[in-house]
C-alpha cells in the first residue's frame, strides 16, 4: 500500500494548482472524445494554455509537498540515492 501524506499534499499551494491544471486538461481531452469544442479564442492560445498547464502539472509532480515552496527539504538534499523505507 502507498504511504503518501495527503493531508500535506492538499496543503500544498503547487500540488493544488498542478491538479486544478491536472483536471482542466483532463476535462479539455474527454471533452475531445465527445466532439465537444472548448477552443477559447483560436488553436494557437488553446495549446499555448494547454502547455502552460501542463507545465504547472509537472511541476507539481515533481516537487516535494512536505516542504515549504518548491524547494527540496535539507535532509532530501543530501541522499545520493532515493532513501528506501527504513533508513
Amino acid at each position: 500500500m502507498m504511504k503518501i501524506n495527503w493531508k500535506a499534499r492538499l496543503r500544498h499551494k503547487p500540488f493544488i494548482v498542478s491538479l486544478f491544471s491536472l483536471l482542466l486538461l483532463l476535462g479539455n481531452q474527454v471533452a475531445a472524445i465527445f466532439n465537444a469544442d472548448f477552443t477559447i479564442y483560436n488553436d494557437q492560445i488553446t495549446t499555448l494554455a494547454e502547455t502552460i498547464l501542463a507545465i504547472l502539472v509537472l511541476l507539481g509532480i515533481v516537487i516535494d509537498p512536505t516542504t515549504d515552496g518548491v524547494k527540496d527539504s535539507e535532509q532530501a538534499l543530501r541522499y545520493k540515492k532515493p532513501r528506501k523505507e527504513g533508513e
